[in-house]
């Protein structure tokens, strides 16, 4: 693992001499653009087609903040992934229904549907999946069955109609399967474009000399050998400690495969709108983002990087937060 990232590393490094021996013309902007764009990428503008299925995202979006989905009728998929507050509740585990804290950090919501699959752990294939999973969480929403949802929904006439409308070739149309078909359908719709797009797209200014230089270096020091993609993360699961150990009792990856090559490995998580989505981690035990920049180096690639380099790395990650997102 240590040789791998360490190629990773010098590989990341040699993608600039390169750029720069074969780009002589380009501008010191484009050129980093360049270099950006062979390891990150834009958000989609037709990951999903909203129009399209209307019936389905508005029902979905109405499911997403329907507290009746909890055994208490007061939590919501919101109460955790709060889309006020960039779809996080801003806590190291969130309580459940009776005040129980899972043992997980609840990671934003906004662009999930990108990943390669949900939960820390990968046990969800997708958002449709994740979001029947947390509503019978004895800990979580503390419902009893799958048909205990489907009854207590089925009771609200309009949602007899919303399904209908939504599921029209389906019956019966109401399932506890559809409940999470719609809402995924909505958070497909989740996604969060910022001036970093903006600057990948061509735009120099959208990105201030300090962004600029803390994306060089993000990608100098190997951080893309994990962070790539239009998410910035989400594409691959990997060790915590895959350099350094990092010391943590939760078994990640292996209580889904047992495969012993899994202990330690979890999703790696998106880095957009990371500004707003404090605290960090798996178990949400890291308060700020300059500790889980400079551990992440350390760990994850075996550098001890200045308080420079945190700071401009920092300001790169800033600039992927977006406008207040619209839902």
């Amino acid at each position: 693992m240590k040789i791998l990232l360490l190629f990773t590393l010098i590989s990341s490094n040699a993608v600039f001499a390169q750029t720069k021996a074969k780009t002589k013309k380009l501008t010191a902007d484009q050129e980093l653009r360049q270099v950006a764009l062979e390891n990150l990428a834009t958000l989609p503008k037709n990951f999903y087609d909203a129009k399209k299925n209307k019936a389905l995202v508005d029902l979905g979006k109405k499911l997403y903040f329907e507290t009746k989905l909890s055994v208490n009728d007061k939590m919501s998929c919101n109460t955790c992934h709060n889309l006020d507050t960039y779809g996080v509740d801003n806590e190291p585990t969130s309580p459940g229904h009776e005040g129980k804290r899972g043992g997980r950090n609840s990671p934003s919501v906004y662009n999930s549907a990108l990943h390669i699959a949900q939960f820390w752990d990968g046990r969800a294939a997708d958002v449709e999946a994740q979001a029947i999973g947390p509503i019978l969480n004895p800990i979580e929403m503390g419902m009893p069955s799958e048909a205990a949802v489907v009854e207590k929904i089925g009771k609200v006439e309009d949602y007899q109609k919303s399904f209908k409308q939504a599921f029209p070739k389906a019956d019966p149309a109401l399932t506890y399967k559809n409940i999470g078909v719609a809402i995924g359908a909505y958070e497909r719709t989740l996604l969060t474009p910022s001036r970093f797009d903006d600057f990948l797209n061509g735009k120099d200014k959208a990105l201030t000399e300090i962004e600029k230089k803390g994306l060089k270096r993000f990608v100098e020091i190997g951080c893309t050998s994990c962070h790539n993609g239009a998410a910035v993360g989400g594409s691959m699961y990997m060790k915590l400690g895959a350099v350094n150990e990092y010391k943590t009792e939760d078994l990640g990856r292996f209580e889904v495969t047992k495969d012993d090559a899994d202990k330690y490995v979890f999703k790696v998580p998106s880095l957009r709108n990371v500004e707003k989505t404090a605290p960090y981690f798996h178990d949400g035990s890291i308060k700020t983002l300059e500790e889980a920049i400079k551990l992440m180096a350390w760990h994850q690639l075996g550098e001890k990087i200045s308080e420079q380099d945190i700071a401009e790395i920092k300001a790169f990650l800033v600039s992927m937060t977006a406008a207040k997102p619209k839902y």
